[in-house]
């Protein structure tokens, strides 16, 4: 398999990237048409996905490097326009490469459908009629999507959930009907809406009661995906500070998050800056994912962090959980030419490996967020990159970018009006 360590591929022109690409087999000249446009698709297809399309926005797509897990090397493709998101996870990567690469799990991909009971009498003998019809309903699920059972997947169980009425004491509690479905290698939305929309009618027959809810849940709690890594202390040194110094500031970063939702909150949108930038670029529904991760964080009461660093024999360990409904098949990955070659650049062959990196990024890019909180702030690692679009704002364009970025971090002033006085005085005479 191809390694994801490249040494100084950002330093390349782009076209010498592309032949890099080319050279490895990571794709083809089809497909290297495509990198080229952007990944835009035609108008033809962007108008069969979504209604009034008037065009296409594109995001910036990088590539995140040096990623390893469980011994397999990723390069990891990500749609997004924060500076700083793709750096991150390349340098964090890097860092844990040396330390032996992420270890990673998935679950299957077993994905909730919800069906809401109402007028149904009372609950627990509403409860025994549907689950004495568990068999009834599974078949007539699985009815809807034979081709999935042939694959190896479809509904595999039935449960009823019985909660409180938000009217309090007064109101009728809710009733619901949870239908597990193995979606296997899609994501599962359309099939299991259509399974919970086919079973309705059942369900009101078994209990005499009225359906109105019939969809999918997005806290994909049944479809989890785990990462770790393990970083000697001493390989943590930087910035002039002591690895001791470091994995301290970091341990801080974890315990505060751990404490404080506010932080909570921030500690876990860089979580996700990762996987979602590789969700975008791989075609996946990141808002259910995102959902999906923010609701998971609140499953202990309040809400908290989707991951956790710990002091363990003079190793940083860092782990995280969190739900990933991912798809290989179907969706945007199936018309999107973007995302069709972004799937071929990560190489993952099922949606549980995919899920496997998708945690490593997110795990990656904590890390890199939490190492800077705990050490020099947040703030010098994003200057340099963030002077950059500072200076294309302010009219810089080729070697100038690079020139008034960095004296504007020199200066520490990163400011479009400091921009255009560094680049005025190019125009006016020598450098100053």
């Amino acid at each position: 398999m191809p390694t994801s360590r490249l040494p100084g591929f950002h330093r390349r022109s782009v076209d010498a990237r592309w032949r890099e690409l080319a050279q490895r087999g990571d794709v083809s000249p089809e497909e290297l048409r495509v990198l080229r446009a952007l990944g835009a698709p035609s108008f033809d297809i962007v108008n069969q996905m979504i209604e009034n399309a008037v065009g296409v926005f594109a995001l910036p797509l990088g590539l995140g490097l040096n990623l390893t897990v469980n011994g397999r090397d990723h390069l990891v493709p990500m749609a997004v326009e924060e500076p700083s998101v793709v750096a991150a996870v390349s340098f964090a990567a890097k860092v844990v490469r040396e330390a032996g690469g992420f270890t990673a799990d998935a679950d299957p991909s077993m994905m909730i459908g919800q069906v809401q009971l109402t007028r149904y009498g009372t609950p627990e003998v509403a409860r025994e009629r549907v689950l004495a019809g568990r068999e009834q309903l599974l078949a007539l699920a699985n009815s809807f999507h034979p081709a999935l059972q042939r694959r190896g997947g479809g509904a595999r169980d039935v449960q009823v959930r019985i909660l409180p009425a938000p009217e309090g004491p007064q109101g009728e509690p809710l009733f619901i009907v949870h239908l597990l479905v193995d979606t296997r290698e899609a994501m599962g939305a359309n099939l299991i809406n259509t399974m919970a929309e086919g079973v309705a009618p059942l369900v009101e027959q078994l209990t005499g009661g009225r359906v109105f809810v019939r969809i999918l849940s997005n806290l994909a709690d049944q479809r989890l995906a785990r990462a770790s890594c393990r970083i000697p202390v001493e390989a943590l040194a930087d910035f002039d500070l002591p690895g001791e110094a470091i994995a301290e500031g970091i341990l801080q970063a974890s315990r505060f998050a751990e404490a404080d939702p506010y932080r909570a909150a921030t500690h876990n949108k860089g979580v996700m800056n990762g996987i979602d930038a590789v969700a975008i670029a791989t075609g996946q529904d990141w808002r259910a994912i995102e959902a999906g991760a923010h609701a998971y964080a609140c499953r202990l009461g309040r809400y908290g962090p989707l991951s956790r660093w710990t002091l363990e024999q003079g190793h940083l360990v860092g782990r995280i959980e969190l739900p990933l409904a991912l798809g290989m098949v179907g969706g945007a990955t199936k018309v999107h030419p973007g995302a069709r070659l972004g799937l071929k650049l990560l190489r993952v062959s099922t949606t549980r490996e995919m899920a496997q990196v998708f945690a490593s990024v997110g795990l990656a890019q904590n890390f890199a967020a939490v190492r800077a909180l705990g050490s020099v702030g947040i703030q010098k690692g994003h200057m340099a990159l963030h002077a950059r679009c500072v200076a294309v704002t302010a009219g810089a364009r080729g070697l100038d970018v690079e020139k008034v970025a960095l004296m504007l971090v020199e200066r520490g002033s990163v400011k479009v009006e400091t921009a255009r006085e560094l680049l005025a005085s190019f125009q006016e005479g020598p450098s100053p």
